[in-house]
């Protein structure tokens, strides 16, 4: 059986995500104290006892999601579960990608976290909170979303940032082009469309000042080639060479999510399982529409690790 080790992005977070791994895992809790020790600052006391709002943050959201999988990734490790002979992909919704390359031992979880930080205040500081916004438009493919994209910029910045599965496409821009999107989308047959809770727009053009920010950082770190393989948002292909991994992290801030097509390439490679390794179950939910013959496992709490070592060792 070949398996694809995925991990979640925005959203999934939730205040207490992670303290049961720690509390059970050494070598997790040594992964938030590693964390905390990057940033300067006590994160986990914000994950585990602090405010929603603020855990919701983009700059604090996106390393405490990081810090949530690896710690899940070393009590699989504890369990005697290792990547590089368990997992034939390695795979990351947006931020989740950072995730999979600290996983995949492509970054140190250090690095990881002091990266994430700047990228998530560097999306912030890209676009005025009120200008951008983002939609879930639900029942259009990609190129229905797309098609609705186009007709609603009118002038503005209005794209697809999220292919999610083969009915939920995520459109990113301008707020009155996304606005217009969810009318134009109800129009041509959209089940739902929705405004999304994000403080930015995705995922989208007006994301380039981020994108810039990102690559001066990563000029600065040591990537690794990731073992195993990266299968990337924006190519939805295996990567493993460091410097083309440094430049699609760049695209990847202002480029299309390639949800939907990053499970069918792997799919076709031979992976019969994914494991969801984190905060949540949203992943597992998308593969499920993508790829019905997928199996999925969420790995997120004690209970999930043990089970998931069980089942590898009986493999």
């Amino acid at each position: 059986m070949t398996r694809a080790f995925v991990f979640p992005g925005q959203g999934a977070q939730t205040i207490g995500m992670g303290r049961a791994l720690a509390e059970t895992y050494p070598a997790a809790k040594a992964v938030f104290d590693e964390v905390d020790d990057a940033l300067g600052e006590k994160l986990s006391a914000l994950i585990w006892e602090g405010d929603p709002e603020t855990l919701t943050l983009t700059e604090n959201a996106q390393p405490a999601l990081m810090a949530t999988s690896l710690a899940a990734l070393r009590a699989l490790e504890a369990e005697g579960v290792d990547i590089a002979r368990a997992a034939g992909f390695v795979a990351g919704h947006s931020l989740g990608e950072y995730s999979a390359l600290a996983a995949a031992g492509a970054l140190s979880v250090a690095d990881t976290a002091r990266l994430l930080r700047i990228r998530g205040l560097a999306m912030q500081k890209a676009v005025p909170v009120g200008v951008g916004a983002m939609a879930a438009l639900l029942g259009l493919d990609l190129d229905g979303a797309r098609a609705v994209a186009d007709e609603a910029a009118q002038g503005e910045i209005c794209q697809a940032a999220n292919d999610n599965d083969p009915a939920q496409v995520v459109v990113s821009g301008h707020r009155g082009a996304v606005e217009r999107a969810l009318e134009l989308a109800k129009a041509k047959g959209a089940k739902r469309a929705l405004l999304l809770p994000v403080s930015a727009p995705f995922h989208c053009a007006l994301m380039a000042p981020a994108a810039e920010a990102m690559a001066a950082a990563l000029a600065e770190v040591t990537i690794n080639a990731p073992v195993p393989a990266l299968v990337a948002n924006v190519r939805a292909t295996a990567v493993t060479d460091p410097d083309e991994i440094r430049a699609l992290l760049v695209e990847q801030v202002t480029g299309l999510v390639r949800w939907r097509e990053s499970v069918i390439y792997m799919a076709g490679e031979g992976v019969s399982e994914a494991w969801e390794i984190g905060a949540g179950k949203a992943l597992s939910g998308m593969v499920r529409r993508i790829d019905r013959e997928m199996a999925c496992r969420a790995v997120g709490t004690p209970d999930d690790v043990q089970a998931a070592a069980e089942a590898y060792a009986g493999a």
